[in-house]
């Protein structure tokens, strides 16, 4: 008895195949960035964790089905990878400091710069980061995509994979979190 072979049926979900991983990677690499250097706060590490995310995108050995599913992949990738940098990070200066302890450094290093200039702009990049520090670490990454990107509600949710609502109410728990820091430092009056 010869038995029939269902036909194929068509495909509902989009391959894997027909992504094309650089045009995505391309299309959404600054709001990656920007999640990147949210987590780790080091823009020299940026580009090593992108580079990272994109190898983990293209080698990824369950395809994704949903081409609309793209974005929110790639932000938990990004924090995945952020995180693992983080950690590699910790265990890097561990070894620097317990070699610090046993070699003392016999120069420093002058600044050449306008003295005023870069006092100002230091002390301005200081206070932001040290008030982005004590967030948490969805508070200052929000922040900054919000306002470095200048992204609205709709496409913080579409990259995030979240509600409108909710990138409303982590917007404002965020700005109420990082004034309350700000004037915690000094910065802004109450």
């Amino acid at each position: 008895m010869i038995q029939r072979q269902p036909s194929p049926q068509p495909d509902r979900g989009i391959t894997a195949t027909t992504i094309d991983w650089c045009a995505a990677l391309a299309t959404h690499d600054r709001w990656l960035r920007t999640v990147v250097f949210a987590r780790v706060g080091e823009a020299q590490a940026v580009d090593e964790i992108i580079q990272e995310v994109s190898l983990a995108a293209v080698r990824q050995q369950a395809p994704l089905q949903d081409a609309t599913k793209v974005a929110p992949w790639l932000y938990r990738l990004a924090v995945t990878q952020s995180l693992l940098y983080r950690r590699k990070q910790g265990r890097r200066r561990k070894l620097v400091d317990a070699y610090a302890q046993r070699v003392q450094p016999t120069k420093e290093d002058p600044r050449q710069c306008d003295p005023l200039g870069w006092l100002l702009a230091d002390e301005r990049r200081r206070l932001v980061r040290k008030a982005l520090a004590k967030l948490p670490q969805r508070d200052a990454e929000i922040l900054l995509l919000k306002y470095t990107e200048g992204w609205n509600y709709r496409e913080l949710a579409r990259h995030l994979g979240i509600t409108e609502g909710a990138v409303e109410a982590r917007l404002h728990r965020a700005r109420a979190r990082m004034r309350d820091t700000l004037t915690a430092l000094d910065v802004v009056a109450n």
